[in-house]
Order: C-alpha cells, then structure tokens, then sequence
C-alpha cells in the first residue's frame, strides 16, 4: 500500500540540494532516523506547515524504510514528490482565517480589522504598521493579527494560528480541544481543495 504525505520546501533542500523534479525519487542511502537523517514529510498538511521553509507544499510518496515520528512527521528513505503549488494565497487566508477567529477580543486597528476581514493585500503593510492603541493590550489575539500580516506567508500562517490557540486558551478544555480539531479541518480542507485534481487521480480524496 502506498503511502502519502505532504511536505513544504523553499527555494532549496535543506541540505542546499536542488528540489527534484515531479515523479522524480530522491533516494537517502544513510541512516534514517527522525530529525536528523532521511527524507521528510507529514500526514497531515497542517503538521507539514509547522516545518515549512517556504510557500510551495508538495503532495509526496514516501517509500523505502519509513520511520513515524511522534504524530507530527514521518522520514523516510525515499520521497517522490507527486505535485506541487505555490499555496501563499492559500496561506495567507488561512492565516487571516485564525485572527479573524479572536478578533473580537481586543480592540483591533481599523486598518487591521479591514485586512482581516477583507484580505485586500494592498493594506497588508499598513495594516502591519498600524499605530497600537493605548487601549490595545498587546495579547495573543493582537499578535495573532500581527503574524497575520507577515511579509513570509507560511510565517504568517504559522504563527497567527499558534497565536489564536493561545488566545483561546481561557476557554475550558473541550472548547480549546474542538478549536484545535477546526483549525486542522480548515487547514486540512483548503488543501485539498487546491489540490482537488491529483488527491482524485490517487483516490484519496475526502
């Protein structure tokens, strides 16, 4: 049975490698053990994220020795990559998405609010760049609308969504706990849409 993940990359591998391309694989011949030698990748596309280096999420096959690693990630010995997307836009609405989540607690910016809410990229900056308040604590529901408006798209959506978590954290337990599973289903969602065409052709779409 194969197996499928979802990886991140940037302009480069890690290791300064050029990505392969498409259908390639990419053999590691050493040691494969997790966070320190092999190849890679979630099971989950939000997981992926947390290890992003920059906007494009590739769609993997993991084959090989595969070694899981907590819930989180997995390392293989070999990787393919199946299809790739720039997802920036997708990032940056995700990320607005988790600060939209809090922005009723605090007293937001109205340049904030309106980026927020509108995700007009041509107030991004000033959004960013707002004057904060005296009455504007600076608290987990602020800064997440403040990741929201980072120049790095995967950092956006990275970090406003660990700033809502901790904006959420007053909330009991169960209430914490179904924000959480949302967030993963939202996430979860958004890529699948995007990547509707090869999840199909694989037949693991939800």
């Amino acid at each position: 049975m194969k197996t499928f993940a979802w990886h991140f990359v940037g302009d480069k591998l890690r290791d300064g490698r050029d990505i392969p391309a498409d259908g390639e694989w990419l053999i590691h011949g050493g040691p494969v053990v997790p966070c320190k030698f092999g190849l890679h990748a979630s099971k989950h596309p939000l997981d992926a994220l947390m290890y992003a280096p920059g906007s494009t999420l590739c769609l993997v096959e993991l084959a090989g020795k595969i070694v899981p690693h907590n819930s989180d990630k997995v390392v293989a010995s070999e990787r393919k990559i199946i299809a790739r997307k720039d997802v920036t836009g997708l990032l940056r609405n995700f990320a607005r998405i988790q600060a939209r989540s809090v922005l009723d607690l605090w007293n937001a910016p109205k340049v904030v609010r309106k980026y927020l809410i509108t995700g007009d990229e041509s107030t991004r900056d000033e959004a960013r760049n707002a004057p904060w308040s005296a009455s504007t604590s600076w608290d987990a529901a602020s800064l997440a609308a403040w990741e929201a408006t980072s120049t790095k798209a995967w950092e956006a959506a990275r970090g406003a969504m660990q700033a809502a978590r901790e904006a959420t954290l007053a909330a009991t337990w169960e209430a914490c706990k179904s924000a959480r599973e949302n967030t993963r289903n939202e996430f979860q969602s958004l890529v699948h849409e995007c990547f509707e065409g090869p999840l199909t052709e694989l037949g693991v779409a939800p």
